[in-house]
């Protein structure tokens, strides 16, 4: 699944190349069209499930995942909280999304896998360290349950490294739809069930396991997209 790219863009360049020169003895004519086969499904599919899997894994022990916890035993109405968070999070992760498309689109090059690159690995970096929540949700509990996980997971988002690999994410595939509701399934399966079970879930998940899964995914990512394999 990690052989990352431009798989269609890379297909389409050579098509192009293939109908721009005359085949010998033709006159000048152009060549026939030559039909290439589809994409196989799961190459398709590759933004969505690699940004999945990324952010499931990085949202693991994050910031934001001990924010549902609070939120959750704040409000104790699960459902008002799950649509707070998946609201925030495609808003942020759209802009994210946005930002990294219009990127991978416009800048090409060695030193753009480069930054890539080392952006995934900084990310990796980042999965490896303990995060910690620092405001309260008391603090906007009068805004209610839905507001308060609303706005609270929105601003805690930004920054975040789930912010920065959604980023990363757009620009290194260059498509927006998969990616974002690739990583907003990704903090969704993660935060899920932070909201119905709360701290329970923290005292039995192996998070130093979690947080060396992310971190080697990203270190592989950062190394296979500075390598320019399959871009």
């Amino acid at each position: 699944m990690l052989g990352f790219g431009h798989g269609a863009g890379i297909r389409t360049d050579w098509r192009d190349l293939w109908h721009r020169f005359s085949a010998p003895g033709s006159g000048g004519e152009s060549r026939a069209k030559v039909s290439l086969p589809p994409d196989p499904p799961m190459r398709r599919l590759e933004p969505f499930l690699v940004s999945t899997l990324l952010v499931g894994l990085a949202e693991t022990g994050d910031k934001t995942q001990i924010l549902s916890v609070m939120l959750a035993a704040r409000f104790r109405r699960p459902l008002p909280i799950i649509f707070g968070i998946l609201f925030a999070t495609l808003a942020n992760h759209a802009l994210a999304g946005l930002a990294g498309t219009l990127a991978g689109g416009l800048l090409s090059g060695a030193w753009m896998r480069w930054i890539l690159g080392l952006s995934f690995l900084s990310v990796a970096v980042w999965a490896l360290l303990p995060d910690t929540y620092e405001g309260n949700a008391q603090g906007v509990g009068r805004l209610g349950a839905f507001a308060s996980t609303l706005l609270a997971f929105f601003l805690a988002e930004i920054g975040d490294k789930t912010q920065i690999a959604t980023i990363g994410l757009a620009a290194r595939f260059e498509q927006f739809y998969p990616v974002v509701l690739g990583t907003t399934l990704g903090m969704m399966l993660a935060n899920i069930p932070a909201v119905l079970i709360g701290d329970r879930i923290a005292q039995r998940l192996p998070i130093r396991a979690i947080r060396l899964a992310a971190a080697a995914v990203f270190v592989v990512l950062g190394i296979l997209t500075i390598a320019g394999i399959g871009g």
